[in-house]
């Protein structure tokens, strides 16, 4: 015979199950940031699993964009916060305006010689729709209301490997609204 007990968690088992099945049969899981991997514009991969635990701003860029002076912005937040773990990572797309029309070689020109970038840039990628990159459409699915609307949108990543903070293209990396979740993300534990 069932005590009271049991027959609640039965029925609450039985209520649940259909709803964890059908979780797990859209496909929906808890995959992180760090289970993603770009081709590098140098040509090897950027795996974001060698920066498990540590925070990412991943930051889609073009070469001319009205806010491609962000570039040294960005530069300067990978200055400043590198030594305590952030990494920021450029990834080119010509999604936008056509604003990234060239190949390798032009996006090494505008990001290295004409801004002395320093941190890591992926090869071109698909940032929006269905053609996307992976982490973008990743990054859609958790925040379908903040995907990337024009060049220089700016996904930080906290320590759990998920999204903490969306900033759009008019927010300076200099913005004291990106450097304080930087600094919170980076106290985190």
């Amino acid at each position: 015979m069932m005590n009271r007990r049991t027959m609640l968690i039965t029925a609450l088992a039985g209520t649940l199950a259909p709803a964890t099945r059908a979780l797990a049969d859209s496909g929906m899981s808890r995959i992180s940031a760090y289970a993603f991997s770009f081709p590098a514009l140098s040509g090897d991969d950027i795996r974001l699993a060698a920066s498990t635990g540590k925070p990412l701003l991943v930051v889609n860029t073009a070469s001319l964009c009205g806010y491609t002076p962000q570039y040294a912005g960005l530069q300067e937040l990978w200055n400043e916060f590198r030594a305590r773990g952030l990494t920021v990572i450029g990834v080119p797309s010509n999604d936008f305006g056509g604003q990234e029309p060239g190949g390798s070689s032009e996006i090494t020109e505008t990001a290295h010689h004409q801004y002395g970038v320093t941190f890591p840039i992926t090869a071109k990628a698909i940032v929006v729709g269905a053609k996307a990159h992976p982490f973008y459409k990743w990054a859609a699915e958790a925040r379908p209301r903040e995907v990337p609307r024009w060049n220089f949108h700016k996904y930080l990543i906290g320590r759990d490997g998920y999204i903490a903070e969306v900033f759009p293209s008019a927010v300076e990396p200099a913005d004291t609204r990106i450097k304080t979740a930087i600094a919170r993300t980076l106290a985190a534990s």
